[in-house]
């Protein structure tokens, strides 16, 4: 461990974290880096620390707080160093573990890919965490928000954030054409167009079931009741297909006494309600249009069946996989639809990259927009959290920004390093806060009745209702 960063001392005080056979080792004194952010960044994030700071001191009367460490990325990075993430940055959330960020800016021009994408891939940090849930009298476009808590699962490192892609035009999108017209679609009427610019969208089985193995572990923990594998396999068969597929694996082997299948759920079902019924006239439960349907696809219904009763009628049937956790997928564009009309039905999603993009994008939407939405970025033994919306610089140091997104994001770094009673404050102190119709105008224009207030106000409200 390096004594400075950036030309920036540690904490004296403080110890670092450890990660010891799969658990995160906490000392009193934390250090736990964090980058400001970008314009609206300095007034959301200073507010941020405060709200946190008060909790850990109301839960804990003095036993443990948090030395904050500053690190530089971004414009503040640019300015003093030149570099938009210096390296010595990416150590110091490699050394310390676990950090928190504001919004980074993506600078405009090309050459320099996404911050937030080169600290995820640098630091393998594979799920992209979104719990989304509505906070009574948050204002919200649609009328079952209060239905809105579900946590979205993003794999983080491939998919389209594996940024392999190519431009029109140039030399190696020609040599990548030609071979894959050439060698691979030879024989085919497929073909790529001459001035198409190309990108591949790597999905990997390791990649998939580490992510889904999260999902479910976190349904487990938090006693969540539906998780549902997210995909456009319908199309892509052996990339987003595939993630279907391991997903499955993963629940059926890694997870058989806590989980059941919503085919499982048809079949144990149909068996729960008539002991004698066969095979054959449960494959018709299962699959309604089977009598039209070639004999082979009916006979592979059937050996479905039979092979579910036999591995699991036993012990999951009599109604015992009613109280298991239920997993099921649902095809993207139909899972953005039942998010909109009947998000009850749904607790846990397992997505790939950008089918988890613009869903949990959505979600937040629902509940009040960005502004009050957490999210993380874990690895194993890794951690970044983040406030998930823009910079927003034309409001930067007005002190008018929604603090909740990164406030809401240090209660998830709070939960992950143990620190539970202090996550629960900041998360109570938020509701009560917005219950008291206390604040900003992101909220205020659409709350009849409500006090507009600034960043500072509203964060110094929150501290009150700790």
């Amino acid at each position: 461990m390096q004594t400075s960063y950036n030309g920036i001392a540690l904490p004296l005080n403080g110890k670092q974290i450890t990660y010891v056979n799969g658990a995160y080792v906490v000392p009193d004194t934390p250090i736990i880096p964090f980058i400001e952010g970008d314009g609206a960044g300095r007034d959301i994030w200073k507010n941020a620390r405060r709200v946190l700071d008060a909790a850990v001191a109301k839960s804990y009367e003095g036993k443990r707080r948090v030395e904050w460490y500053e690190i530089l990325a971004g414009e503040k990075a640019y300015r003093l160093h030149n570099d938009w993430l210096p390296q010595d940055t990416v150590q110091a959330c490699l050394d310390f573990r676990v950090s928190i960020k504001g919004p980074l800016t993506t600078p405009i021009g090309g050459g320099i890919r996404s911050l937030n994408v080169t600290l995820r891939q640098t630091m393998d940090l594979y799920q992209c965490v979104r719990p989304v849930k509505h906070y009574p009298g948050v204002p919200s476009p649609v009328n079952n928000a209060d239905d809105v808590d579900v946590v979205i699962f993003r794999e983080n490192t491939e998919d389209i954030y594996a940024g392999i892609e190519f431009k029109a035009g140039s030399l190696e999108v020609q040599k990548l054409r030609d071979f894959v017209n050439n060698e691979l679609l030879g024989n085919t009427k497929k073909k790529l167009r001459d001035d198409a610019g190309i990108g591949l969208k790597p999905i990997s089985e390791l990649g998939s079931t580490r992510l889904v193995r999260a999902a479910i572990q976190y349904a487990v923990d938090h006693d969540r009741k539906v998780m549902t594998i997210v995909h456009k396999g319908n199309i892509q068969k052996f990339t987003e297909g595939a993630f279907r597929e391991w997903g499955y694996e993963v629940a059926t082997t890694e997870f058989r006494d806590k989980i059941v299948t919503e085919r499982e759920c048809w079949i144990l079902a149909a068996l729960d309600k008539d002991p004698k019924i066969s095979p054959e006239a449960i494959a018709k439960i299962v699959e309604p249009g089977i009598d039209f349907a070639p004999a082979a696809f009916g006979e592979k219904i059937v050996a479905e069946v039979k092979d579910v009763i036999a591995k699991i009628g036993t012990t999951h049937g009599n109604g015992v996989w009613k109280d298991l956790i239920l997993v099921n997928d649902r095809i993207c564009d139909a899972m953005f639809q039942d998010l909109l009309m009947k998000p009850v039905e749904y607790d846990v999603m397992a997505t790939t990259n950008l089918n988890g993009d613009y869903l949990s994008d959505a979600a937040a939407a629902q509940v009040g927009g960005l502004g009050i939405a957490p999210g993380s970025n874990i690895g194993d033994g890794y951690a970044v959290f983040e406030a998930t919306h823009g910079t927003a610089p034309r409001l930067a140091d007005q002190d008018v920004v929604n603090p909740g997104s990164v406030i809401l994001s240090g209660a998830m770094l709070l939960r992950l390093i143990g620190w539970n009673e202090a996550a629960d404050r900041v998360e109570k102190a938020m509701e009560e806060t917005i219950r008291q119709k206390y604040v900003t105008v992101d909220f205020a224009k659409n709350m009849p009745g409500s006090t507009q207030v600034g960043t500072t106000a509203f964060s110094d409200r929150v501290i009150e209702n700790l």
